[in-house]
C-alpha cells in the first residue's frame, strides 16, 4: 500500500486525509493517509519511524516546517527561498523537502476567486514560517507593492530585505505603522486565526476593491474575516481553497497525476 499522511501538532482537526482519499478516489489511485501527531520534541522521530514503515511522503505543518526543511537532503528551489518545508519525500537514501503552500495560495487567489495580484498593493501579516512559505510566489505574480506587517519589524524588515525585487517595493513594517496606507490584498499568515487571538485592522486600510483573506480555514479564521469585513473589505475568503490546492500539487509530485482541486473545495464547502 502507498502510504502518506501529514504531520503536526495538533492534527486531529485536519482535513488532509479526507482531501487526498477524495484525491484517490477521482484519480484511481491505491493510497493510504493519514494524520499524524508528534511531540514537539519528537519529530525527526516521527518521521524515521513512518518512513521505516514504509511510508513515502508527508505533508507537514505547523510547527514543524522549519525542521521538515533542514531534516531533508535535497530542496526544490521554492523550499530553498523560503527555507520551510511542508512536503518531504523519501527518495531511496535521500530525504526531498518542497513547499506548495506559495503554489496553494496563488492558484487559489487567482483561478478560484479570481484574484489578479498583478500591480496590486498586498499586506502581508505575520513573518513567520507560514508567510516565508508565501512570500516568493506572491513576489513572482508582480504586485506593484508588498508589505511585511509584524509584531516584531526587526524580523518583518529582515524578511522584507531577504525578498527584494527590482519590480516590487518590498518592505518590512512593525503592525503599529500600517496606519493611513491602503491595500487590495490583506492575508493573514499569523498563528493568530488558530490560537483565537484578535489580531489589530487599523481603519482605512483596505482599498475599495479589496479582499481580506485568512490562511486558517473554518471557524478559527472567522473572528479576522469577520473584522476585515467589518473595516471595508469588499471580499472575504478563509485557506480552505489554498489547503486544496496545496494538497493537489502534493498529490502531483507524488503519483504523477494533477487532481480536480476545484471539485473537492466544492464539496468541502457544501459539506
Amino acid at each position: 500500500m502507498n502510504s502518506y499522511g501529514v504531520v503536526g501538532n495538533p492534527i486531529s482537526h485536519s482535513l488532509s486525509p479526507k482531501i487526498h482519499r477524495m484525491f484517490a478516489m477521482e484519480t484511481g489511485d491505491d493510497l493510504v493517509y493519514d494524520a499524524i501527531f508528534s511531540s514537539i520534541g519528537k519529530f525527526h522521530e516521527t518521521v524515521l519511524n513512518f518512513r521505516k514503515k514504509g511510508g513515502l511522503g508527508l505533508n507537514i505543518t505547523v510547527p514543524f516546517k522549519e525542521q521538515a526543511y533542514f531534516l531533508a537532503d535535497v530542496h526544490s528551489n521554492r523550499a530553498s527561498v523560503a527555507g520551510v518545508a511542508n512536503l518531504i519525500q523519501f527518495n531511496d537514501n535521500q530525504i526531498f523537502a518542497d513547499n506548495t503552500d506559495g503554489v496553494g495560495l496563488i492558484r487559489d487567489l487567482n483561478d478560484n476567486l479570481g484574484v489578479a495580484l498583478h500591480s496590486k498593493r498586498i499586506l502581508l501579516f505575520g513573518a513567520g514560517g507560514a508567510s516565508r512559505g508565501v512570500l516568493g510566489p506572491l513576489l513572482h505574480s508582480r504586485p506593484k507593492t508588498l508589505t511585511i506587517a509584524n509584531r516584531s519589524k526587526i524580523k518583518a524588515e529582515a524578511l522584507a530585505k531577504k525578498n527584494q525585487r527590482d519590480q516590487c517595493v518590498v518592505k518590512g513594517v512593525a503592525l503599529t505603522e500600517i496606519d493611513g496606507d491602503q491595500y487590495d490584498v490583506v492575508i493573514n499568515a499569523t498563528a493568530s486565526s488558530l490560537g483565537g487571538e484578535e489580531l489589530r485592522i487599523p481603519d482605512g486600510i483596505f482599498s475599495g476593491d479589496s479582499i481580506a483573506y485568512d490562511m486558517m480555514y473554518g471557524p478559527s479564521a472567522q473572528k479576522f474575516l469577520r473584522k476585515a469585513a467589518k473595516k471595508g473589505a469588499t471580499k472575504t475568503a478563509d485557506g480552505l481553497g489554498m489547503l486544496v490546492e496545496q494538497a493537489a500539487e502534493s498529490f502531483l509530485i507524488w503519483r504523477g497525476v494533477r487532481p480536480n482541486a476545484f471539485e473537492v473545495i466544492r464539496h468541502l464547502r457544501e459539506g
